[in-house]
């Protein structure tokens, strides 16, 4: 069995308590799961210290497979080290190091022994994409682990906060709750389903939610929502599209407003979809909706906070574009056809795409519930939007495949009608003026750039 060894070792300018504490708590093992690879944690028993294990399912190449890895050491402010039990590796110790620099810095060094099955035919088959995989892999825990902590820091001391979140288990709120839990605060979900710990039963269509489960709530963050990118917008489908909005959003906005004391803030997801189709025209937050179906539905939906503003809680409109990832929505409905070398435009590509990271929607949420100055509409976009042309000539570039291919609009409008027309089709050009003026700084603020760090092309 031949071992390999694989050492990424990074500064943090934060203290060693500080970055060994992040990674003790609930969501560490998630934010640090790059987006492109599947990983779900099935059981934990135990956090970090030895004898402490966790069960997850990960993929093997193209095969599920379960990965069981137990602790075996224990340092405070340290170390850590895990082996793995049962997985896809003849061998695996990973040894999480923490060194001090000084009292508010410190090193970060991840040490894997690993070896493969089979021996040196194993070495020999899959060898160096292993090893790469593990690079890019290490590259991107180290990248988030020092975003995450820089953006943490300023509330080292704060109390943390109470945070009540629904669509939590969607493409926005897999990747939130994590980053909140690992930054201390408590996070309550919104369930339809039986409640488990640290969940609250609501059920937006009959308009059933217990405000006595809700205290001590003191942020809430709203997501949920019926998918507006999947099939045809049949007349059924429509209407579930409007009321899940529009009665999710008024149930939990009357419901805050019943709190005492009522939460400090609501922070209530919409859309870029608000503006609607207006070709090459500049937007901000002081435009107003367009004539389309879903800015129709955008309107309602922020109109439905009335009951939370009329109270005085703070609330905030994300009005989010195109968030960019490789673990769900369009990026990763894109990456299958462009890694097979059929990418190409949709219709004539000239019609502008207001993209934003995944890094970033977390990161805007963050500040919108510290950041008392901010209410009202919020544009959630990178400031560089593109056309679908020039992001399909980004996508070619990062993946090395032609971008010549096309897929007319009339097919388009032809295999998702409605849905068709408003969603790939439309141009919806906007610029986050609220969140520059507030002196905001992007993460990935071009295109290029940020799918490269999703995709740990980097």
């Amino acid at each position: 069995m031949k071992k390999e060894v694989l050492i990424r070792r990074s500064h943090i300018s934060a203290p060693v308590e500080t970055v060994f504490k992040w990674h003790t708590r609930s969501g560490a093992i998630e934010r640090l799961t790059p987006p492109w690879e599947s990983v779900r944690v099935i059981r934990r028993d135990g956090g970090i210290r030895k004898g402490a294990a966790v069960v997850m399912k990960i993929k093997a190449g193209s095969f599920p497979c379960h990965w069981i890895a137990e602790h075996t050491d224990y340092e405070k402010n340290r170390l850590f080290r895990d082996r793995q039990v049962r997985g896809p590796f003849a061998r695996w110790v990973h040894t999480h190091r923490f060194e001090p620099d000084g009292n508010s810095a410190c090193f970060l060094e991840d040490h894997i022994e690993y070896a493969l099955p089979f021996g040196l035919l194993g070495n020999f088959i899959a060898g160096s994409r292993v090893r790469n995989q593990l690079e890019r892999m290490f590259n991107y825990r180290h990248a988030i682990t020092k975003r995450d902590i820089a953006a943490h820091l300023p509330e080292k001391g704060k109390a943390p906060l109470n945070i009540l979140i629904s669509g939590a288990s969607g493409i926005v709120g897999s990747a939130l709750v994590p980053f909140l839990t690992t930054g201390g605060h408590r996070v309550i979900r919104l369930v339809r389903r039986c409640p488990e710990k640290k969940e609250v039963f609501w059920n937006p269509l009959s308009g059933y939610l217990d405000p006595n489960d809700l205290n001590g709530i003191d942020t809430v963050i709203h997501l949920a929502g019926e998918n507006i990118g999947q099939g045809r917008w049949t007349k059924a489908k429509k209407k579930r599209i409007l009321e899940s909005r529009i009665k999710g959003t008024s149930l939990i906005a009357r419901a805050a407003a019943k709190l005492r004391p009522m939460p400090r803030v609501m922070v209530c997801a919409s859309a870029i979809g608000y503006y609607g189709n207006r070709g090459e025209w500049i937007l901000t937050e002081k435009d107003g909706p367009g004539n389309d179906f879903i800015s129709q539905v955008c309107y309602e939906w922020e109109k439905a906070a009335a009951p939370a503003i009329e109270k005085g809680i703070r609330v905030v409109f994300l009005r989010i574009g195109i968030a960019l990832t490789p673990a769900g929505g369009a990026l990763a409905k894109l990456l299958l056809p462009f890694q097979a070398g059929v990418g190409g435009k949709l219709g004539n590509g000239r019609q502008y795409m207001s993209w934003v990271s995944m890094d970033d929607v977390i990161s805007v949420i963050h500040r919108m519930i510290t950041d008392d100055s901010m209410e009202g509409p919020v544009n959630v976009v990178a400031p560089n939007p593109v056309t679908n042309i020039e992001l399909t000539k980004i996508l070619g570039r990062v993946l090395s495949r032609p971008t010549s291919l096309s897929v007319p609009a009339p097919l388009i409008r032809l295999a998702f009608g409605e849905m068709g027309r408003e969603v790939p089709l439309s141009s919806t050009r906007v610029i986050p003026e609220k969140l520059l003026k507030a002196g905001y700084k992007f993460y990935d603020p071009d295109p290029e750039g940020a799918i490269l760090h999703l995709l740990g092309k980097k």
